[in-house]
């Protein structure tokens, strides 16, 4: 139990700096269920959950994460109202993969605009590291924008597919961190910039989609020492909670697309404050994400403590509850 207080204290705190960096009007909650998600998921077990998250009447928002799937989602959406990333079938946004690939599609051009000077990823190098939903994903966008891909995973199956699909080049799961590259793009792992990799790394630029990319901080400031540009993970990712964002509202996928190609700008905004402060990105995301929460703070406190909720679809909720 202490462990799980643990992780969700660091996992909540992401989540806090992330839709706040976002220019979301949403929270940091998040919750951990303690258990072997191959072994003890249960429809008792979620729908339990769903019904102490509905007690909460709004002040948590749940959605799909590691460990879970949108069809665990369907059966807390039986007890409560207040989930997101339900299946479409039930008017939600379903798999956010593909929003978060897309996001850190925008993220690695604005890495690309930043670092190179360039608009396009044409025949640029990019080696993707992790082949799963979000991988998938991305390699797609870049491949359209005619991106030359070195691809890894740890399942063989998912790199032929992706070989023969997209024209890629495999490389070994060990290999592809320090491969020779314009761009890297994590989204498998986290903690792949570390002592071991970090001066190995033969890339400009460092973007991808995984979580805590940086095994500590002062990799980030290493980095920015060796030149390479660092898009922060919990920036360049924001595209699956940018997608839940526009389901609370009332969903539409052509909105949702819309709405991650924000990350571009909001990466943009990073590096510049990177750029005037001296600062290593990850700080600057950081210094960022602080700066939004500051000033939503004093915006509660002028309105003594109330802020209008801007989801129509739980107001209608809330209003049949009663």
């Amino acid at each position: 139990e202490e462990d799980a207080l643990v992780d969700v204290l660091r996992l909540s705190k992401g989540m806090t700096y992330k839709a706040s960096a976002a220019g979301l009007n949403l929270g940091g909650g998040k919750a951990v269920i303690i258990g072997d998600p191959k072994k003890n998921k249960s429809e008792a077990l979620f729908r339990a959950f769903g019904a102490y998250v509905n007690s909460l009447r709004g002040k948590y928002i749940t959605a799909e994460d590691v460990g879970t799937t949108v069809n665990d989602m369907e059966y807390v959406f039986m007890e409560t109202p207040y989930v997101t990333g339900i299946p479409k079938a039930f008017g939600g946004s379903g798999d956010p993969s593909p929003y978060t690939a897309h996001g850190v599609f925008m993220g690695i051009k604005a890495a690309a605009k930043k670092k190179l000077g360039l608009d396009s990823l044409k025949d640029l190098r990019v080696a993707v590291q992790g082949l799963g939903n979000v991988g998938y994903h991305l390699v797609e966008f870049l491949h359209k924008e005619g991106a030359s891909l070195i691809v890894a995973d740890i399942d063989n199956e998912k790199v032929k597919k992706v070989v023969d699909q997209f024209n890629a080049t495999s490389c070994g799961a060990d290999d592809i961190i320090t491969s020779e590259c314009d761009i890297l793009a994590p989204c498998a792992l986290g903690a792949v910039i570390n002592d071991n990799t970090i001066n190995q790394l033969k890339c400009k630029i460092v973007a991808g989609g995984a979580n805590n990319q940086l095994a500590e901080s002062r990799h980030g400031e290493a980095l920015r020492e060796l030149g390479i540009l660092y898009a922060p993970d919990y920036v360049i990712n924001a595209g699956g909670l940018m997608n839940v964002f526009v389901e609370l509202e009332g969903y539409s996928s052509d909105r949702a697309f819309e709405k991650t190609t924000q990350v571009f700008d909001n990466l943009m905004q990073v590096f510049n404050i990177s750029e005037k402060d001296g600062i290593a990105t990850h700080i600057a995301a950081n210094r960022l994400a602080e700066k939004r929460i500051k000033m939503i703070g004093q915006l509660r406190t002028h309105h003594h403590g109330r802020t209008a909720r801007p989801f129509s679809t739980l107001k209608e909720m809330l209003s049949r509850e009663k």
